[in-house]
C-alpha cells in the first residue's frame, strides 16, 4: 500500500543522524525521504510535497535557516510544516526559527520516543483534526455513498493473513467487519455489532468503515484513532443506537498487536507456543457518549501467533441458555484446536466445531481469524 500523504523529509548532513531518525520513524509507518543537504531537501520537498519536515540548523553552504526561507517562499513547499532539528541551545536561535515559521524544534541529541511523539502531534495540528472531524461528519450524512461499502476478502489484501467468516441472518445485519493494509507492515481489523438490524443499520455500517480508512493511519495511535471514530458517531448517530466492536492494529515490524475494547467480547490470543487466553478488559460502548475510556491491551508478538475477533453471536444463545461466561470458555478451546488449520480456513472450522454443520444460527455471525 502507498503511504503516500505520509511521507516526512529528514535533513542532515550527518548521515548517522539520517539513518537514526529513518528507523525510529519507518517503524511507526511513514515513509522516510532524506536530503543531505539544503538544496536537495528543497528540491525533493517541491517534487514529493512531504506531510512534515525534519530539518537540521547546523549544516554547510546553506543552513536551516535559509532553506526554511526558500521553502516558505515557494508557493508548493510554504505550508509544509518544518521541526528543527538542532544541538544549539541559545533561545535566540530557537526565537530566530519560530519567526520564519518553524512549528517545533527537536534538541540533539535525540530520543526517539520524543522524535515520534512531536511528529505525530504536528501532523494532527496541520490536518486540522478538528475541521476533519466536521468535514467527515458532514460527509457521512449521505446515505447514499455510505451504500458503496463492500467486505473485504483475504484475497483482496493476502499480506493481511486473515480467515473470515460472517453470516447475517437478515439482509440488513447488525455485525459486520473490516480489514485495512494501513502500511507495507501494519493493518487493522475490526469487528463490529450495531445495535438493531435494519435498513438503517447496514447505512451506518458503511458509515463506520469510511471513518475506519480516514482516521486507521499511521499518523494516529490506535486508541486515538478509534477515539476520534467515536467523536463523528456521537455526532451522526441516530438516538438509541450504537455499537460494541474491537479494533486490533498488527505492526510486524516492532512485533506488537493492540487491541482496544468498546463494549465488546474479548478476543482470543492463541501464541504458536504457549498457552491460549481471553484477552479481557473492560470498554465503553462506541457513539453513545463523547467522554469514554476504551480498553488497550498491546501484546508482543511472533510469527505464527493468531487472534480471533468475533460477535456475541459465538459466544451466547438465548435458546440454549448459554451465556457469555460459559461461551467464552468454548470459544477459547474451540480456537486452540484449529491451531493446525490454516487462518483461511480457522473461522470456518472453529464455526463448525461450536455450532455443528446443521444449526439454525440465532443471531449474526461475524469471526475474523488473524496470523502474525
Amino acid at each position: 500500500m502507498s503511504t503516500e500523504g505520509l511521507s516526512i523529509l529528514v535533513v542532515d548532513d550527518n548521515p548517522l543522524n539520517l539513518k537514526l531518525l529513518e528507523t525510529a520513524l519507518s517503524k511507526e509507518g511513514y515513509t522516510i525521504l532524506k536530503a543531505p543537504n539544503g538544496p536537495k531537501a528543497r528540491e525533493i520537498a517541491d517534487e514529493k510535497r512531504p506531510e512534515l519536515i525534519l530539518l537540521d540548523i547546523m549544516m554547510p553552504e546553506e543552513d536551516g535557516f535559509e532553506v526554511i526561507k526558500k521553502l516558505k517562499n515557494n508557493s508548493n513547499t510554504a505550508s509544509i510544516p518544518v521541526i528543527f532539528l538542532t544541538g544549539v541551545s541559545e533561545i535566540d536561535s530557537k526565537l530566530a526559527g519560530f519567526e520564519l515559521g518553524a512549528v517545533d524544534y527537536i534538541t540533539k541529541p535525540f530520543h526517539s520516543l520524543e522524535v515520534s511523539a512531536r511528529v505525530r502531534l504536528h501532523l494532527r495540528l496541520s490536518h486540522a483534526t478538528n475541521a476533519l472531524i466536521a468535514s467527515q461528519a458532514a460527509k457521512l450524512k449521505q446515505i447514499e455513498k455510505a451504500q458503496s461499502s463492500m467486505l473485504v476478502t483475504p484475497q483482496q489484501i493476502p499480506d493481511a493473513k486473515f480467515g473470515i467468516y460472517y453470516l447475517a441472518l437478515q439482509e440488513a445485519g447488525g455485525d459486520f467487519y473490516d480489514v485495512l493494509d494501513i502500511t507495507d507492515d501494519i493493518f487493522g481489523y475490526f469487528v463490529g455489532d450495531f445495535a438493531g438490524h435494519d435498513i438503517e443499520t447496514s447505512y451506518l455500517t458503511s458509515s463506520v468503515k469510511a471513518l475506519l480508512k480516514q482516521n486507521c493511519t499511521p499518523m494516529y495511535q490506535p486508541l486515538e484513532s478509534i477515539k476520534l471514530i467515536n467523536d463523528v458517531l456521537v455526532d451522526v448517530l441516530p438516538v438509541g443506537k450504537y455499537l460494541t466492536s474491537c479494533y486490533a492494529r498488527l505492526n510486524r515490524r516492532n512485533k506488537q498487536m493492540t487491541i482496544i475494547n468498546c463494549g465488546h467480547p474479548p478476543a482470543v490470543y492463541v501464541p504458536k507456543d504457549g498457552d491460549a487466553r481471553l484477552i479481557q478488559m473492560d470498554g465503553d460502548i462506541l457513539g453513545m457518549f463523547k467522554d469514554v475510556v476504551f480498553g488497550k491491551e498491546t501484546v508482543r508478538v511472533l510469527p505464527g501467533d493468531r487472534f480471533f475477533l468475533y460477535s456475541d453471536g459465538m459466544v451466547e444463545s438465548p435458546d440454549k441458555k448459554i451465556i457469555w461466561s460459559e461461551g467464552l470458555q468454548i470459544m477459547l478451546e474451540a480456537c486452540v484446536e484449529v491451531r493446525d488449520v490454516p487462518i483461511e480456513r480457522a473461522p470456518e472450522s472453529i464455526v463448525k466445531s461450536i455450532f455443528g454443520d446443521n444449526t439454525k444460527f440465532e443471531d449474526d455471525i461475524v469471526l475474523l481469524g488473524v496470523e502474525v
